[in-house]
């Protein structure tokens, strides 16, 4: 969101009927287990994808993007949605998505402005979904709830967009709220919302190593979990508890082990939320300990970049747990620190890597 930039009035002739915005995300626990109806404990970040939109009386849509071709707007017409492999993409797919749930959008006019890094583990597609979606529902009258609100923006990803994730990354961005991490279920849609403890801080240092979900290794990924389920004969990996962990023995190798990182995963979140309601200290450095080194190892979503970060951390007094988080092959480190020291341990991990920025605690732009 850069100051300076071409404004909605110059670019369509008027202001703005709304304006919203919608967070990032980083997950402090749970990866790789939303796919599999699992758990997760994602909480909001500073940056955020702010949208500014008018409606329209025909069926046009323009939308421009201030992070990618400034000042071009792209055009399309509401049911000739089209797939670009662009940013114009997740626009589509919301628009399509709303149509599949039943709603009637009509044209509308957008600018979207985001300081969300893209690639780096944080959701920012997610938050420019829930944006736009907030910023229809606002215009348009539209009867959505926060919660199908992230169905649809999901689906936009997931059916259009092509990129076969799980919900967690539109519910945390529909949902989350400042000081508090959401503890959901992803079957059931359940939530609830974790107070972080007072003395602890929460820091994420983006490696600069970014992503693509729609292609690569996440796909693999997942893939290989729905094999894994099919095999054990469940529904998802999910409903492989802890106590039939051993039914896990009779898959091939590396199903196995993408299997075991789920079922470990899931019982991860459960015991980090009771850790800080708690007030385990000793149970987050352990239990965030597991989940990179699972991450690493059984599910190989890691990079170096990522693992020297977390090296790092590993050996300071002031920091309480410290992991890589997303979907991985590249992204950014998460780390639970004493209260105070956020800033220092930020820019230590920050320095490890060239390139890497810190994006918790927010650094004046």
């Amino acid at each position: 969101m850069t100051s300076g930039a071409i404004t909605f009035r110059r670019l369509f002739g008027g202001l703005p009927e709304v304006a919203t915005t919608a967070h990032g995300r980083v997950n402090l626990m749970g990866d790789h287990t939303d796919y599999n109806d699992g758990f997760v404990l994602p909480m909001s970040i500073p940056q955020r994808t702010r949208v500014e939109l008018s409606t329209r009386g025909d069926a046009t849509v323009r939308v421009t993007s201030e992070n990618r071709e400034s000042g071009e707007i792209f055009t399309y017409q509401l049911g000739a949605e089209t797939v670009r492999r662009s940013w114009a993409d997740y626009v589509q797919g919301v628009t399509v998505a709303l149509r599949t749930a039943g709603f009637k959008p009509c044209g509308f006019d957008a600018r979207i402005a985001s300081n969300v890094p893209v690639g780096a583990g944080v959701s920012s597609s997610a938050a420019l979904e829930v944006a736009l979606l907030r910023a229809m529902r606002a215009a348009m009258n539209l009867e959505l709830d926060d919660v199908l609100l992230a169905k649809i923006a999901r689906a936009a990803e997931t059916d259009f967009v092509g990129a076969p994730i799980g919900i967690m990354d539109q519910m945390a961005s529909s949902l989350a709220t400042d000081g508090a991490a959401i503890f959901l279920d992803t079957r059931s849609l359940i939530f609830d919302r974790v107070p972080l403890p007072d003395d602890i801080d929460v820091i994420v240092v983006d490696s600069g190593v970014t992503h693509d979900h729609a292609t690569g290794g996440y796909r693999i990924r997942r893939e290989e979990c729905e094999r894994a389920a099919c095999l054990l004969g469940v529904p998802a990996l999910r409903d492989i508890t802890p106590d039939r962990a051993f039914e896990l023995e009779r898959l091939p190798e590396p199903i196995r082990r993408r299997a075991r990182h789920v079922v470990s995963e899931n019982q991860r979140v459960v015991d980090v939320v009771a850790a800080l309601r708690s007030g385990s200290r000793d149970a987050l450095r352990s239990l965030f300990a597991q989940s990179h080194d699972s991450l690493r190892d059984d599910f190989e979503v890691s990079v170096a970049e990522i693992d020297a970060m977390v090296d790092a951390a590993r050996g300071r007094e002031d920091v309480l747990g410290v992991r890589m988080t997303g979907g991985g092959f590249g992204g950014a480190v998460v780390a639970l620190v004493r209260s105070g020291a956020a800033a220092g341990v930020a820019a230590a991990l920050r320095d490890v890597v060239p390139g890497a920025r810190v994006l918790v605690p927010e650094s004046p732009s």
